[in-house]
């Protein structure tokens, strides 16, 4: 009975918010149009109201602020418009589900209980007195996420409020219809937890600010440190934390911080379009986001053709020949001690050593790098080198000053000048009318020659100017080049260190910029010219921060100098080459030297506990990984030995998965070669989208995709295309293995054309079914 008055309580409630929202919806689109009508009418008679006169100065500045002032309040009703349209927009989304949770909270030494209501955004009665919903992110809704029933407490901004949870309730919606409701003791119910992750996957990331959890709501709400470490087993939940946590610091910080003070380092271009649609669902602008790749090839990319971290891999992994040698240059370069050593090196260059390019022009040397070299020289050597090559720039630019006004008497400019369009003559002509002196046609005609010398001589000088204000007469390869050869000799490099190093030195030398030199010649570049990231980065988030080398970190660190840092990922998603057998920074003691908070995130929530109980015997320490418990299907192993059969078995396997109607079904090769290979095998029974290097984006359906294109995406079934020793048979391969397993939510099915990989080895039998 009682439970059922409940039910009527919260129904009549219900329809009290959405009458609210209706209310206000009907007053802002009333707004909306009268505001619009506005906008149209004040853009048609813009200059109508606006009086035009130049004649002389003090008219000139009365036009200009009856232009301003004008201007200003068309700006301010368009501002007006934008922000009434945003609260529609806000309103009509959550009227779907506009709450998910309920706090009762009675505080100390107050006889009132106050039943909170929480959603993803706030909503105030008419009168805009009382909170009908309040925001997730605001102080007091942090209970909901913290406290299980009895004392509890919240920072508030004047301070901290104590008191007492006497209930906890979670709601589902559908279509603004309440759905279903439940009481908790505990944090957040396994109910509701359930209900969403038995849904579907999707091609884009949900946010999830009904399911909160206690470890997940410290991240978000953390404040206080400079550097916040966070590993967390694959499908912990770490992306959706550090999402939700950008949404936290703009709601917290609204007046000081913008979204594009905020950067978010990504994985891959998928992975970018994958999280992209969480934070507009809550109501804010998405932070600025990048791939390593796409940063270097803004950077490098005009000098270059870099080569990319998959590429890398595919090429580690399929070509065993070269992978020795390769991956001793990759690991020694992705060292703190290759940085050290390079920090070493810079200071040599303090007295000697710094390439620099000619100034040429038209063919000629105008100023000769021995110069500019000895200009440099003798510069301060007290001053840091970057504050050295902006003097020798300004040095140049006066050169160059001179040098243009000598040249404006010179045979070419003259031949310039006769090969000039119409429209140039004619803007000489407008320039010495409007400033000649007298009538003199004679005098007027060399006015008009010497505007068009002038013309064309800063036109010739203008890329010299730019180049040199850019620091372009640094010859950086060639001091990147002398760093390497300095490196032949040193501790601990092995004997094939110089061979790799040569190598790297002829790729440059082509124009081809190998990955594993990346992080150190930018980092050569930015120490040299003092640069730091264009926009002033208040928060940087490095999600998938297992791949990123020391010396990337290290580099971060320079290019982000006053930024807080964000740092998730999985020592057991390690998958790079500078990672393979080897320590990413998530492990070991790397972070020991460098003040930082830590949390650690070992229950996992996106496979099924049957999912989890196969893929956390894979990996050495996976006795740590807690499941959720959510109950599916047991994983099955499927072992064939003729390549016809192999692929009759996935096409059965994925038939089969569409009667049970999941939406996205990843077939998961090892590397692209493979999925080439698949491809060409199922094509003509399946209908395949194919996932590449390139990939921004991708639909429901069957999905082929290397491994390391899946880190951070989940999906409703996977299929291990070959699981065999000859594929997954080198110990540095069983993370790469790992991670493929643990991309699925409620299915997992693992082929093989032959003995399976030794990384399945220590997988109870009774965990999986055995087809073959």
């Amino acid at each position: 009975m009682e439970k059922k008055q409940d039910w009527i309580e919260e129904t009549k409630r219900l329809q009290q918010v959405l009458n609210a929202i209706d209310q206000q919806v009907y007053h802002l689109s009333g707004n909306l149009g009268e505001i619009k009508e506005d906008i149209i009418d004040m853009r048609k008679t813009f200059w109508d109201d606006v009086t035009v006169n130049v004649d002389n100065f003090n008219e000139i500045i009365e036009t200009y602020h009856s232009i301003k002032q004008r201007a200003e309040l068309l700006a301010e009703r368009e501002r007006s418009h934008k922000h009434h349209q945003l609260n529609q927009k806000r309103l009509e989304h959550i009227k779907s589900s506009p709450y998910f949770g309920r706090i009762d909270f009675q505080e100390d030494g107050d006889s009132t209980i106050e039943d909170i209501y929480i959603g993803i955004a706030a909503l105030m009665d008419e009168k805009g007195e009382n909170f009908l919903i309040h925001d997730w992110r605001a102080p007091i809704s942090s209970m909901f996420y913290d406290y299980p029933l009895g004392k509890a407490k919240f920072e508030a901004p004047g301070g901290t409020i104590t008191g007492n949870l006497l209930l906890k309730r979670q709601y589902l919606f559908k279509n603004g219809s309440l759905r279903s409701m439940f009481d908790s003791s505990i944090s957040i119910g396994d109910e509701l937890l359930k209900e969403v992750l038995g849904d579907s996957s999707s091609t884009a990331m949900k946010n999830i600010v009904a399911t909160i959890q206690r470890e997940q709501n410290a991240v978000i709400r953390n404040t206080t440190s400079k550097m916040l470490v966070v590993q967390g087993v694959a499908g912990s939940g770490k992306t959706s934390a550090a999402l939700q946590r950008v949404a936290y610091l703009l709601y917290r910080y609204r007046s000081k911080l913008d979204a594009d003070q905020i950067l978010l380092f990504s994985p891959n271009l998928l992975f970018s379009s994958y999280v992209s649609t969480v934070l507009p669902e809550l109501g804010e602008e998405n932070m600025q986001q990048l791939t390593y790749q796409e940063y270097v090839n803004n950077r490098l990319g005009s000098s270059f053709e870099i080569e990319g971290p998959f590429s890398q891999l595919e090429e580690i992994l399929t070509s065993p020949a070269k992978a020795d040698e390769r991956l001793t240059s990759i690991r020694i370069k992705a060292s703190m001690d290759f940085q050290k050593q390079l920090d070493e090196f810079i200071l040599t260059l303090n007295s000697s050593g710094i390439h620099f390019k000619s100034i040429l022009f038209r063919g000629q040397t105008l100023i000769s790098s021995i110069e500019i070299l000895n200009y440099f020289y003798q510069s301060k050597t007290s001053l840091p080198i970057s504050d050295r090559l902006r003097n020798t720039a300004k040095w140049l630019l006066r050169n160059l000053k001179r040098l243009e006004e000598q040249a404006l008497n010179e045979n070419w400019v003259q031949e310039e000048v006769e090969l000039l369009q119409s429209e140039d003559y004619l803007e000489a002509y407008k320039h010495v009318q409007k400033h000649q002196q007298n009538d003199d046609d004679f005098a007027n005609y060399d006015n008009e020659q010497m505007y068009l010398h002038k013309m064309v001589t800063e036109r010739a000088f203008k890329p010299l100017y730019s180049a040199v204000k850019s620091l372009k007469f640094l010859k950086t390869t060639e001091i990147y080049f002398d760093f390497l050869r300095w490196t032949f000799n040193l501790p601990p490099h092995p004997e094939k260190w110089k061979k790799a190093c040569l190598v790297s030195i002829e790729k440059m030398k082509n124009r081809i910029l190998p990955f594993e030199d990346t992080a150190p010649y930018l980092y050569l570049i930015d120490r040299l010219i003092g640069k730091v990231y264009p926009t002033p980065i208040r928060h940087l988030f490095i999600d998938e921060a297992q791949d990123y080398s020391p010396f990337q970190f290290a580099y971060f660190r320079q290019l982000f100098p006053v930024a807080r840092m964000t740092i998730l990922g999985d020592r057991n998603q390690a998958i790079y080459a500078h990672s393979l057998n080897n320590d990413s920074i998530l492990n070991g003691d790397f972070f020991s030297s460098i003040e930082h908070d830590a949390i650690n995130f070992s229950r996992t929530y996106r496979s099924t506990k049957q999912i989890v109980n196969v893929t956390k015997w894979i990996i050495d320490d996976g006795e740590n990984i807690e499941p959720f418990n959510r109950n599916g299907l047991m994983p099955t192993l499927t072992i064939t030995n003729i390549n016809d059969e192999h692929s009759n078995e996935i096409i059965s396997c994925v038939e089969e998965i569409r009667t049970h109607g999941h939406a996205t079904i990843a077939i998961i090769c090892k590397t692209v070669q493979e999925c080439r290979e698949a491809y060409g095998a199922l094509k003509d029974k399946l209908d395949l989208i194919l996932v590449d290097q390139e990939a921004r984006s991708f639909d429901k359906g069957v999905i082929l995709l290397p491994s390391y294109m899946a880190k951070g995406i989940e999906f409703d079934a996977v299929i291990i295309y070959d699981a065999s020793e000859a594929v997954y048979g080198k110990e540095f391969e069983r993370k790469l293995f790992y991670t493929a397993c643990t991309r699925a939510m409620h299915e997992l099915h693992v082929f093989s054309r032959s003995a399976i990989t030794p990384f399945w080895s220590k997988v109870p039998q009774d965990n999986y079914i055995l087809k073959k």
